[in-house]
């Protein structure tokens, strides 16, 4: 409106108001005519109403709502390795605890820390003097029960000896020759032996020690290749198959990825965990790939060349599920989805979702079903 018009209805309105006033002032003190006075305030209201600034949506004093600028993508099908992260354990392809049989003084120790050993190395002497006393004097009595044997056999053919008392001798020979094999055995069990070629670890014993049976000497452990351990979650169970692939990599070295190859599988999912525990062997070796470490093993189940990818960040969750907030004919839609598989960016739509759908991936808080959208960029 001009300021020249403007100005001659204010002045308008300023004399009208001051003469109603004067006139409503007279009244009141006359006490006459109310209904005239109810008739003036009324004319007074509608034209300060009809003559007050409007706001462009036509309301006093009104506002518009603005929605802000959002991002937005065309969803399309795209190619998705079916790809499981699943924590593993380095192990030696063959691992024991030296331990003894049976009690004694350490006489003889040959458990090099760190050190090589070959199959059959006696890695720990006891003291065996008594029961090599003992199967000496169980010798000798050999000896002379076998002179008596013979001659009783040379006097039987003679008849100048019982049959009886030659199977006696017999007899006594025989039993002669298993209490040497049983102190035999008890000798050899003063012995440690190493069963496979490998390395010792940390010795645990000295010298001269008197040890119980039982007692944790040191460890072998096999050098060379190393074995996997890992377990597939129950779903995965029929993906897994002997000679399939995995790769890994250290949790401390997360940059280099190792290979191994599947040799063997549980044959059953544990009760407890409902997963599947599978084996593979590692290809090569590696210095800084010890037995026990941890790793995480990427296991390839497969590719899904439709798969319906969107960022992780448009995902809204709630108590029941999740969902999220498509772009209909410039207007906020909210669709309830279930989820597939996760990257590190993106999350797979498996159910909810179709192609050339338009979905909002940035701007989420500031929206409700039915707002109508100002687009800042579409990737397509």
């Amino acid at each position: 409106m001009p300021f020249a018009v403007l100005g001659l209805y204010s002045y308008t309105i300023s004399c009208f108001l001051a003469n109603s006033f004067t006139t409503l002032y007279i009244e009141v003190m006359n006490k006459k005519n109310i209904i005239r006075i109810i008739l003036i305030l009324a004319i007074i209201g509608v034209l300060v109403y009809a003559f007050l600034p409007k706001s462009k949506s036509g309301k006093a004093g009104g506002r518009v709502k603005t929605v802000p600028s959002v991002d937005a993508m065309i969803v399309k099908p795209s190619t998705l390795s079916n790809e499981i992260s699943i924590f593993g354990t380095l192990l030696a392809v063959d691992e024991v605890e030296i331990k003894n049989e049976i009690s004694g003084r350490i006489v003889e120790l040959h458990l090099p820390e760190g050190g090589t050993v070959g199959k059959g190395t006696r890695l720990v002497k006891l003291f065996d003097g008594d029961l090599q006393a003992e199967l000496k004097k169980l010798k000798s009595e050999l000896a002379v029960k076998e002179q008596i044997l013979k001659r009783r056999a040379e006097l039987l053919k003679v008849n100048g000896v019982s049959r009886n008392d030659y199977e006696q001798s017999e007899l006594d020979v025989a039993s002669l020759k298993a209490s040497i094999d049983v102190q035999l055995a008890a000798i050899r069990k003063t012995e440690v032996l190493a069963p496979f070629s490998g390395i010792i670890g940390l010795r645990r014993v000295s010298n001269g020690a008197v040890i119980p049976a039982n007692t944790n000497l040191a460890t072998l452990r096999s050098a060379g290749s190393l074995k996997l351990d890992f377990a597939v979650p129950e779903r995965y169970s029929n993906k897994v198959r002997s000679g399939q692939s995995v790769s890994f990599y250290l949790n401390n070295a997360p940059e280099r990825v190792y290979s191994a190859k599947v040799f063997a599988t549980e044959r059953g999912i544990d009760n407890a965990s409902r997963n599947l525990k599978v084996r593979a062997m590692v290809s090569g070796t590696a210095s800084e790939l010890l037995p026990g470490a941890y790793a995480t093993v990427k296991l390839n189940l497969g590719e899904n060349y439709d798969a319906l990818m969107v960022p992780t960040k448009a995902i809204i969750p709630d108590e029941i599920g999740k969902s999220l907030i498509i772009a209909r004919n410039g207007r906020v839609y909210l669709k309830r989805v279930k989820t597939g598989l996760r990257t590190e960016a993106e999350i797979e739509i498996v159910r909810g979702l179709a192609a050339g759908d338009t979905v909002i991936t940035n701007g989420l808080m500031f929206l409700k079903p039915g707002n109508v959208l100002k687009y800042n960029k579409i990737a397509k």
